[in-house]
């Protein structure tokens, strides 16, 4: 069987995995599969949808929820992420939606008479 949408192939998995919390030489507890909760994160994030609407065979969404901002407090996914974008090889690119630019006439703040209380067009 292959890859289901939105999980990471072998070759991702091998990349991140070192970098991830949870190892059996690690300190504290081992995690209990940390490639099906990352692919489980992967799902909701490309996906768009609620933490809610996770699949079960991920696991209980609220647990995944937790773990996942358990880590983004921790700084884990900073140190996936920068780890990431360091390799020249990386073959994904991510844009924030900060640099992305409107066309000139979408810059121009509020359009069309002011409107009154009454329903009445102001005059100027």
């Amino acid at each position: 069987m292959g890859i289901k949408r939105y999980e990471l192939s072998d070759h991702q998995w091998a990349k991140i995995a070192p970098l991830l919390p949870g190892k059996a030489s690690d300190p504290g507890r081992t995690g209990a599969d940390n490639r099906l909760f990352v692919n489980g994160c992967l799902w909701v994030l490309r996906s768009g949808a609620h933490w809610c609407d996770l699949p079960e065979r991920y696991g209980r969404w609220k647990t995944v929820h937790r773990r996942f901002s358990r880590w983004c407090h921790a700084g884990v996914w900073e140190r996936v992420f920068s780890t990431l974008t360091a390799d020249r090889d990386n073959q994904y690119l991510m844009l924030d939606s900060t640099i992305v630019r409107a066309h000139q006439q979408a810059a121009t703040g509020k359009g069309g008479p002011r409107i009154r209380r009454w329903g009445v067009p102001e005059v100027d």
